[in-house]
């Protein structure tokens, strides 16, 4: 039994946690605007916007000190779309930005009059989007950090002399209840309501049916006067006036009803304080479920005859308090429910091409006809739509301005593609490829959504071949790269500096008209299920020849939609990328004897061959003639260099070295030598060229390659010893530096020895 009370103990302390709170005064209200006015001064736009930023943060970016960046940032949306989701939506970079730059536009006050139409092909994933964005915001908005305040009528009985009437209520409830019945039987109009909320207290409260914030009760022409005074010693008072944000306070109107209720109370009671002290505030609990808040409609949710909305007892009640039937209506439509909520189509065909057509007057001037009132709605309108659907809507052409159009394409971000696979099959399936083969596979997935054809790149880059060893004829794994946020080391430095802040804004521009044809998102989990059930059984790691062999041999009929040389591309990139982790991983040196070898270079360059000098830095004695500078340029240039080229060489370094180094570096700056620019681009020659000849020992020797698959085994011990140190540093490196599993380490070095790259890519 104490068990049994704890568990209900815990649930009822949660349960009150999470009710609504009681309702405050208007005057206590005011408190909360003026200690808080960027929580409590926000509508439907600023709201939304601020539950985008809660949940995705500011983002990152990469390149900040970037001077031509164009703050296309890394934004993390996994609380947003995925964290307690049973269907997570994975949004790319591309997506992320996009929705970003939607709702700061909303903040910014640029939302009126508009519906905003997520356009996407099948199987992007718009339904999940838009339900787990809902869902998200439903859970935003009922929280501290969201919430928000609606107003809501605290009526004393006893200010209209009416206690000895009380008992009366009920009776004139009942007729106006049946009377409304009638009426709705007949005409088929309305839907009826008949409970009147009464505190234990005898106050009648009446909520707002358009859930209007009670601060639009003060009369615009009394507003900024009333701002003024309200916030005239807050630092806020600028904003309110200034930002375009919350422009809304000063020209937004209270729905009919309150208005209505306002000006009659007014007038009966002549005293402003007594009417003020009757309008309350309390939280705007969001319930998509019972359409409060937030409304989604299906295309098979069929119409209502009439979406007007009665209530005879309340009616009644203001009728007897304002001995008037004619003053107040208490009606209102559907459309009131989510007024300050979002109200969303899901797909704009069937049902909901009539409700799209009927939003027409919404979107056009912000108001519903109700019976004889204009009802005001400022709502968020959100919808989703397959580009098949526009013909629905094409016809309406004075709705081709009032909407805002946001693609939701295939993803075209590599690393989400990989996550999509990850969430399907299990992260553990990584544990299965050779690193970046998975990677890999979504790139070629990816190539089927992109053009073939980038205006941008090829202003940019122009002739594509010169970036051969990393990149595809048609730039689609550049275009990849960039879509990613990703620079690649691999540029020019002169490539690097066009890259400029328009060339990058015409690259991701380009986004928007791709993604919507090629693999689908629901085709590419098929195809990677066959492809994983396929190779996962080997006992070897799935590498790039098997992912060659199931889309060249295995899936043949893929190669359709893949562009034309684009495998060949991405194998040739992935084989000179595995090569140089190789020749990283295998290469050590001798760092002080480089740094001796450059020194005596940079110091004898300044001399007639042939002399004897002692270096000013290393205090070697140097026989300086065409042999000490051959062997040593040999590491700068390579052992085919020409002695034309040799002596260029030699030339420029020293004219540098006078020019510059000596006078502007070491004279005036005070650097060591090891600290100049002509140093360390020495340096970078020297390392460089030892690695590209660092497997040249290796390549027919067959011991190296046995050493390597009996790796860690016991035959391992029976190799000689240079080849044990030699093959233990190379697997230990490809573990520490590149993320190789010692599996994995081992395979990769068979595939780079077998498939002969050392020698494919030694003339490059």
């Amino acid at each position: 039994m104490e068990t049994i009370r704890d568990a209900l103990g815990n649930l009822n302390s949660k349960l009150i946690t999470r009710s609504r709170k009681p309702p405050v005064s208007f005057e206590e209200f005011l408190y909360d605007v003026v200690k808080r006015p960027d929580v409590v001064l926000r509508n439907i736009f600023q709201v939304f916007h601020d539950m985008i930023e809660y949940n995705m943060g500011e983002g990152i970016d990469e390149y900040p000190n970037d001077p031509e960046s164009i703050h296309y940032v890394y934004y993390d949306c996994s609380r947003l779309f995925e964290e307690k989701s049973d269907r997570p939506f994975f949004a790319d970079r591309l997506f992320a930005n996009r929705l970003v730059n939607l709702v700061e536009s909303m903040k910014r006050g640029a939302q009126q009059n508009k519906i905003y139409i997520f356009n996407g092909p099948p199987g992007c994933g718009k339904s999940t989007f838009l339900n787990n964005l809902l869902r998200k915001f439903e859970s935003y908005v009922n929280s501290e950090e969201g919430m928000r305040y609606e107003l809501v009528w605290r009526i004393d009985p006893k200010l209209f002399g009416l206690e000895s009437q009380v008992a009366a209520f009920p009776v004139l409830e009942q007729l106006s209840a049946l009377l409304a019945q009638e009426r709705g039987g007949c005409e088929g109009n309305g839907v009826t309501e008949s409970h009147v909320p009464v505190t234990s207290d005898g106050y009648i409260e009446i909520p707002c049916p358009s859930h209007d914030n009670p601060l639009l009760l003060v009369p615009k022409s009394f507003r900024e006067e009333f701002f003024n005074d309200l916030f005239k010693d807050s630092p806020f008072r600028e904003r309110i006036f200034s930002d375009r944000e919350y422009h809304w306070l000063f020209k937004d109107k209270p729905c009919t009803f309150c208005s209505a209720l306002y000006k009659a109370l007014l007038n009966l009671l002549k005293n402003p304080q007594e009417v003020h002290r009757m309008v309350w505030a309390r939280h705007y609990l969001f319930n998509r479920r019972v359409g409060e808040g937030i409304s989604v409609f299906s295309p098979g949710d069929a119409q209502l005859k009439n979406n007007i909305v009665y209530n005879p007892a309340i009616q009644a009640r203001l009728n007897n308090l304002l001995k008037s039937s004619n003053e107040v209506h208490y009606v209102f439509s559907r459309y009131a429910k989510t007024n300050n909520g979002v109200y969303a189509l899901m797909d704009i065909k069937g049902h909901n091409t009539e409700r799209f057509i009927e939003l027409h007057n919404i979107i056009s001037e912000g108001v519903h006809k109700v019976e004889d009132t204009e009802e005001n709605v400022n709502s968020l309108l959100l919808a989703i739509m397959n580009p098949e659907d526009q013909k629905n809507i094409k016809e309406f052409k004075s709705f081709s301005d009032r909407i805002d159009y946001i693609n939701i394409p295939y993803v075209m971000d590599m690393n989400t593609e990989v996550k999509i696979y990850k969430n399907t099959f299990g992260k553990q399936i990584e544990e299965r490829f050779l690193p970046r083969v998975l990677t890999n596979f979504a790139r070629v997935i990816i190539s089927s959504r992109l053009t073939t054809r980038s205006e941008a790149l090829l202003e940019w880059i122009g002739e594509s071949k010169k970036y051969n060893l990393y990149c595809d004829d048609n730039l689609q794994l550049l275009k990849m790269e960039i879509y990613s946020g990703v620079i690649p080391p691999w540029l020019s430095e002169d490539d690097r500096k066009k890259l400029t802040a328009r060339r990058r804004r015409r690259i991701i521009a380009e986004s928007d008209r791709e993604g919507i044809s090629g693999i689908s998102g629901r085709d590419s989990i098929r195809i990677f299920n066959e492809f994983f059930s396929t190779y996962a059984k080997h006992e070897k790691l799935i590498n790039m020849s098997m992912l060659c062999e199931f889309f060249t041999r295995k899936k043949r009929d893929l190669m359709q939609s893949i562009p034309s040389g684009f495998l060949d591309s991405l194998v040739r990139m992935y084989n000179y990328t595995v090569l140089q982790e190789v020749k990283e991983s295998l290469y050590y040196y001798n760092e002080h004897q480089i740094a001796r070898d450059i020194m005596n270079y940079l110091f004898a360059i300044n001399f007639e061959a042939p002399a004897n000098e002692v270096c000013t830095w290393t205090k070697d004695h140097l026989k300086i003639t065409d042999e000490f500078f051959n062997s040593i340029e040999t590491r700068f240039l390579g052992a085919d260099a020409s002695g034309k080229r040799r002596s260029e060489f030699r030339e420029s370094a020293q004219k540098e070295y006078t020019s510059k180094t000596l006078t502007q570096e070491i004279m005036l700056e005070q650097k060591a030598v090891t600290q100049t620019e002509i140093y360390r681009r020495l340096h970078e020659r020297y390392v460089q060229n030892i690695k590209e000849k660092v497997l040249d020992p290796f390549l027919d020797n067959d011991n190296f390659r046995r050493a390597i698959k009996d790796y860690n085994l016991p035959d391992f011990k029976t190799y000689d010893k240079r080849i044990r140190v030699d093959v233990r540093y190379l697997i230990r490196n490809l573990q520490r530096k590149f993320g190789y599993t010692e599996q994995g380490a081992r395979e990769v070095c068979i595939y780079v020895i077998d498939n002969e790259l050392a020698r494919t890519f030694v003339s490059r």
